[in-house]
């Protein structure tokens, strides 16, 4: 008899094999219990008959507690009725581990408990979905630079200087010297690029913002590729590819996962539609202001509401190109024509998600940068490896920054980022 996951159940359709599983709930009708089993790959249903296993097995199954750990033995069947679309007439049952008062039951419970218990709510179905979907995008993502020509680059997470500043990063004693969490591997993918051509990194980044919004984590992981010799209009490019490609694949392998967290395929396809709408900054900060938003004045970055709008401007992912030079990271190449804007672009998600990319053209004159450096307060003795790229065979360069969290919480259709990652750390949490 062989031992399989659930998901392959369609192989094995009308054969007798084992499943090891967690029993999420149970119910009974006279002579038929009715278990829903998890094995980790998806949520299935046992049949267990009275007058097929006999007594023992069946007071068994009646009187299993939730998320007791089982070996059952039975036959696979197609089940049209359950979203998962097979079931297990269940022969055998072997516990392997008891569970008692499993604290996370089928009632409604508050954030701040389930919170406190995130190393059991991940086993609920919506939360297994929203991993499932978090892998796709990760295993996506792979996929889609490996067949662009990209090399994948691991830039360090303990850093002596900081892209954007040392505001709002964790600082730590590296022996004799401070150090910094890295809040983007950006600086160091540049380098990279200039001895590959064409790299990303995938990591974790961390950010030490007093903020407890929706959008935001103190943890989270970002994608960040970076191109030599090429323009912002051609990252912008790959930049749209990448995204709808996740959804595509979201949508091809993510099945099981979408129907469980009520998706709608529809609204997905229309993000899978290039080229992607783009609007200048100030063009934006008219369209605000002509509707309602008075608040907004020109300089101003946009807070949510005003992303919100935007997006649903358009009713698809919006690139808003070409900030203010002041409310950006000193590393941006200045526009050609004015001095009060730089090369940069922003991915705004729709459906009130916000931003899910920046990016921009990065500064290649040596002598810019240097003032940069010193007008942004920072010491230039840090980053003299970093001006030492634009000595020696600098060339137009671009790149971005995608973030993991927001682009799962986006494509799952979720309302807050925490439940994007596995452990979150948030404003005053870091447990479990």
């Amino acid at each position: 008899m062989e031992s399989i996951q659930i998901l392959d159940a369609k192989k094995h359709v009308g054969e007798t094999v084992q499943i090891g599983a967690w029993v999420a709930n149970k119910r009974s009708s006279g002579k038929i219990a009715f278990l829903q089993l998890r094995d980790g790959t998806a949520y299935f249903q046992g049949i267990v008959v009275k007058t097929e296993v006999g007594e023992e097995v069946f007071q068994l199954a009646k009187n299993l507690n939730q998320e007791t750990a089982v070996l059952v033995t039975g036959e696979i069947r197609e089940d049209s009725r359950s979203k998962f679309g097979y079931e297990i007439g269940i022969s055998g049952i072997e516990v392997v581990g008891e569970s008692h008062e499993y604290p996370i039951t089928p009632k409604e419970h508050g954030t701040d408990f389930l919170m406190d218990h995130r190393h059991l709510w991940l086993r609920s179905s919506k939360q297994h979905a929203i991993m499932q979907i978090r892998n796709e995008v990760i295993r996506a993502t792979y996929e889609f630079f490996n067949n662009n020509g990209f090399i994948k680059i691991d830039p360090p997470i303990l850093t002596g200087s900081a892209p954007e500043g040392t505001t709002d990063l964790f600082e730590t004693n590296y022996f004799d010297q401070k150090a910094y969490l890295s809040q983007s591997g950006q600086l160091y993918m540049e380098a990279a690029a200039m001895a590959f051509g064409k790299v990303f990194s995938f990591g974790p980044t961390f950010r030490a913002e007093k903020s407890k919004t929706r959008r935001h984590l103190i943890e989270f992981w970002m994608i960040e590729p970076e191109m030599a010799f090429m323009h912002q209009e051609e990252s912008l490019e790959v930049q749209e590819r990448y995204v709808a490609f996740l959804v595509q694949s979201v949508l091809d392998n993510c099945d099981y996962a979408l129907d469980v967290l009520g998706r709608d395929r529809a609204i997905l396809e229309k993000y899978t539609k290039l080229p992607f709408p783009r609007i200048s900054y100030d063009d934006a900060v008219e369209l605000l202001q002509k509707n309602g938003f008075e608040d907004i004045q020109w300089g101003d970055d946009f807070g949510s509401p005003h992303e919100t709008f935007i997006a649903n401007s358009f009713d698809q992912p919006v690139f808003i190109l070409n900030y203010p030079k002041a409310i950006k990271p000193f590393y941006m190449k200045p526009h050609p024509t004015r001095d009060d804007v730089v090369i940069c672009a922003d991915m705004i998600a729709p459906e009130g998600y916000g931003e899910i990319i920046g990016g921009s053209e990065r500064a290649t004159d040596y002598e810019f940068l240097l003032e940069q450096i010193r007008n942004h307060g920072l010491d230039e003795n840090e980053y003299s490896w970093y001006l030492d790229l634009r000595k020696y065979g600098s060339v137009p360069h671009t790149g971005f920054g995608l973030g993991l969290e927001r682009t799962v919480t986006w494509l799952s259709g979720i309302e807050h980022v925490r439940e994007a990652i596995p452990f979150p750390r948030l404003l005053n949490r870091i447990y479990p």
